[in-house]
């Protein structure tokens, strides 16, 4: 029997495609359930009435546990790693939640942020899995926008400028945004095969996008 010359290149097309249909089911399943795990966390907080995490030690405790992912990306403890990490950020939601209810207008602040932050999500992740683009054009960007929204907080500490509080947080957007595109990208084409090290790079983007949302609104209500 003739041996068909294109009998290998299809059989790595299929695994190719099994390996990403994988790791975006994996990423998609562990994204919700790190959602639903941040609702509880954030729900907790507003119930115990916790006060607001200070700063400094909720951005060591950040990198620290992203450090640790990043390490046990392979292992289990990466997925216990994932929900403490998206549990601390739920957590740090609730005395900002409790804040906006005591004043008029606070839940549709809130209902307003999710579902301009579920839009975007949707919109973003939709296009990159239609259109099946590569996104790795982005990384370039996403370096330099990483370093200023950097510098940029920092330097608001000392100078607490409204006007560059808003820039930061839709500086904060754009980065997001081209991070769900990237990262979608990446998976689609092959660049991506951790589903852990996806599923937190897309659930940090969309609290960004969710945070920094509920912060403008709150600006141009009048209540921040």
């Amino acid at each position: 029997m003739q041996n068909n010359p294109y009998a290998a290149p299809q059989t790595r097309s299929v695994q190719d495609v099994l390996a990403v249909n994988k790791v975006l089911r994996n990423t998609y399943m562990l994204l919700g359930m790190t959602l639903a795990f941040s609702a509880v966390m954030c729900g907790i907080a507003m119930a115990v009435n916790a006060p607001p995490l200070n700063g400094i030690i909720m951005i060591v405790a950040f990198y620290g546990i992203l450090f640790g992912i990043h390490k046990t990306q392979n292992s289990p403890m990466g997925l216990v790693l994932t929900f403490a990490l998206t549990g601390m950020l739920g957590f740090t939601l609730g005395p900002i939640f409790n804040m906006l209810l005591s004043i008029p207008g606070g839940n549709e602040l809130i209902l307003t942020a999710l579902g301009g932050t579920a839009i975007t999500f949707f919109s973003l992740s939709a296009y990159a899995l239609v259109s099946k683009k590569d996104f790795s054009f982005l990384s370039g960007f996403m370096m330099i926008g990483f370093v200023v929204l950097i510098v940029g907080v920092i330097a608001n500490i000392f100078l607490q400028l409204p006007m560059m509080s808003l820039a930061i947080s839709a500086g904060f957007i754009l980065f997001s945004s081209a991070a769900i595109l990237y990262q979608t990208g990446s998976i689609i084409n092959g660049g991506e095969r951790n589903y852990i090290l996806a599923t937190v790079t897309l659930y940090v983007s969309i609290y960004n996008i969710f945070v920094s949302l509920l912060h403008i609104l709150m600006a141009f209500s009048g209540d921040d």
